[in-house]
């Protein structure tokens, strides 16, 4: 019988990679001669590359060219993530470690590239915690459409008006809505007031603030 899963987003809920990903999109901008906007890290948080590339930065519409762009992009990321440029976020290991002992799965539902969680996984032992992950990879949908927390939830047979969704974007936190999952959003990435405006059902400072009954009701 289908229970509830708690889906994670990654990067600004398990992981503080912000800096390692603005650097990264700076040095593809620097070694291919293009330009980049000042406001455009913080408009393509959360979101996939593919549709960054075209319709944030501007850079091209050729399918081929994004991917190249997308996985240079991401090569950068892993090479500044592996060193100082990433931390884990406060609560995350407690959280997991609650939730696996109260029976909750957990997976993973991300705008990130699948190789980017081996570096965190191999950083911080986190790989255990978890019992699938859905990849930017595993999707032509980008949120706000649900598609990676749908297919996250199926991985495991889970059941959506059950489960939960850790996520630290308005686009996440729309998703999430729309695909029918309860939604707790987390100031990490924007403020509590922009937060306030996402239509989650719980918002926290971090995960540090969540116990597995807080964001699963129906699990006490």
């Amino acid at each position: 019988m289908a229970g509830p899963v708690a889906i994670f987003d990654w990067d600004g809920v398990v992981v503080d990679s912000s800096a390692a990903h603005r650097q990264a999109w700076q040095r593809l901008a620097a070694a291919e001669g293009l330009p980049i906007k000042p406001d455009s890290f913080l408009k393509g948080f959360g979101k996939r590359n593919e549709m960054i590339i075209p319709e944030i930065h501007g850079w091209s519409n050729d399918p081929t060219e994004i991917r190249r762009l997308s996985l240079a992009k991401e090569a950068h990321y892993r090479d500044l993530a592996a060193g100082d440029l990433m931390s884990l976020l406060p609560g995350v290991k407690e959280l997991l470690g609650a939730l696996q002992q109260a029976g909750i799965p957990c997976v993973i539902g991300t705008s990130s590239h699948r190789l980017n969680l081996k570096v965190a996984f191999d950083r911080f032992g986190l790989e255990s915690f978890f019992q699938g992950a859905v990849t930017s990879e595993d999707v032509t949908r980008g949120k706000p459409d649900p598609e990676v927390f749908l297919k996250a939830c199926a991985l495991i047979h889970g059941d959506v008006a059950q489960s939960v969704v850790f996520e630290d974007t308005l686009a996440g936190i729309a998703a999430a809505k729309a695909g029918g999952f309860r939604a707790v959003g987390l100031c990490t990435t924007n403020s509590r007031e922009i937060m306030a405006t996402s239509g989650a059902d719980l918002i926290v400072a971090n995960l540090s603030e969540v116990t597995p009954q807080l964001a699963l009701p129906k699990a006490r």
